[in-house]
């Protein structure tokens, strides 16, 4: 349904979507801009870097009218997005244009219309007498693995600040999503023996012998779409392996001594991904490199751990569940096959459900764009939300 009226939120989500956040970059430009603003409004935001100090997550408490920061709600977002190299945009990603009551720009839908929502908010939640306190959690790296959120989520441990619950304002098009898959990424390094390829037997092929590996991975991945387990309710029904970046040898005339290539798991709540690594490993320390090392006794296969993201399966008892539930009048059933920091803070003990603006299916490609209505509809779900949590 056309807007009449732009959103009160469009100017703090047009300046969102100016600075660019491709994950590869770093995120201080727009993390130091809105903890300025924060400050600014008399609240105390606090910062969590990562290694290098080049990105940062940023969490804020709206106090309690009793003064009180502990327990509340969380409205949380990512701060990065992906990058825009090899899409035919029609406009610079990075200068938000409105166009036939949308609004185009990297990040529109995923995610700083939210973003742009909740700080527009604020005003109101600061003026309000609330019972509990309200929290904004901005993160960096989801979009590579979800990277920052447990640095951020370790520090509201040891802050003893204990959210009752998170909402996670990723595009559902403000409907209620309660369950997610769960992402496991590995990096796997094949260690051979370089020789001249003419004398084949003086070496160990590290490609050869990677290929074989992930021929087992395809394998697997193959049982798991024909014999499940299986849940309808996913757009891919099933838990997911496979191979995504590969490289290795040097010359066309030499014995590749090295391979490496990524592995991405994306498993079904209820399948154990610990257990779907094990298949993989169990194979590559068992028969594979045993057959290596009867050519190069020091031949390895060693896996790295990248990325860890826990599947969500949403508490329907927990009060931030029947809250949002309650605001969108949604009872449906709806999960995710991608993955959300939803299942890192259930994981932490903070229950959570996802909720945002916008449509999956407009993120992560040329002209992304959000719709004015779905803004709108954000603002007053958070407006509600906020007169849920008023003083009686």
């Amino acid at each position: 349904m056309p807007v009449t009226q732009q959103p009160a939120s469009l100017p703090w989500i047009e300046q969102l979507i100016r600075v660019d956040t491709i994950s590869r970059n770093s995120n201080l430009g727009l993390i130091e801009m809105v903890r300025d603003h924060l400050q600014q409004l008399g609240l105390k935001p606090w910062l969590t870097y990562d290694s290098s100090g080049a990105k940062a997550n940023l969490f804020v408490s709206v106090p309690a009218v009793d003064g009180s920061t502990t327990g509340g709600m969380v409205l949380s977002g990512h701060t990065d997005v992906v990058p825009v190299e090899g899409q035919d945009w029609d406009t610079d990603p990075f200068t938000p244009t409105i166009r036939d009551h949308k609004l185009y720009g990297r990040g529109s839908a995923d995610m700083k219309g939210f973003l742009g929502v909740a700080l527009t908010q604020l005003p109101s939640m600061l003026a309000a007498r609330l019972s509990a306190p309200l929290h904004l959690a901005f993160s960096f790296d989801e979009e590579v693995g979800c990277l920052g959120a447990p640095l951020m989520l370790q520090q509201l441990a040891a802050r003893g600040i204990n959210p009752q619950g998170c909402i996670v304002g990723e595009p559902t098009s403000m409907q209620t999503v309660v369950a997610h898959k769960g992402i496991s990424n590995y990096r796997c390094r094949v260690q051979g023996r370089a020789a001249h390829s003419s004398l084949p037997a003086l070496g160990s092929n590290a490609i050869e012998y990677a290929a074989k590996l992930i021929c087992f991975i395809r394998s697997t991945a193959d049982q798991l779409r024909q014999n499940g387990p299986f849940d309808a309710a996913f757009d891919t029904v099933y838990s997911t392996i496979q191979t995504s970046v590969i490289k290795g040898g040097i010359a066309i005339n030499t014995v590749p001594e090295l391979c490496e290539f990524d592995i991405s798991f994306r498993n079904l709540p209820e399948v154990d991904a610990v257990q779907l690594f094990a298949l993989v490993k169990d194979y590559a320390h068992g028969a594979l490199l045993s057959k290596m090392r009867t050519e190069v006794p020091n031949a390895a296969i060693v896996f790295e751990a990248l990325a860890d993201v826990p599947p969500l399966r949403v508490d329907e008892a927990a009060r931030v569940t029947q809250l949002v539930r309650e605001l969108t009048q949604d009872q449906a059933t709806r999960k995710l096959s991608g993955a959300t920091e939803a299942g890192l803070f259930q994981r932490s003990g903070v229950p959570a459900v996802i909720c945002g603006p916008g449509d999956i299916r407009q993120a992560h490609r040329a002209n992304e764009y959000i719709e004015l209505e779905q803004i709108t509809r954000c603002e007053q779900f958070v407006q509600a939300l906020v007169g849920t949590m008023l003083v009686k």
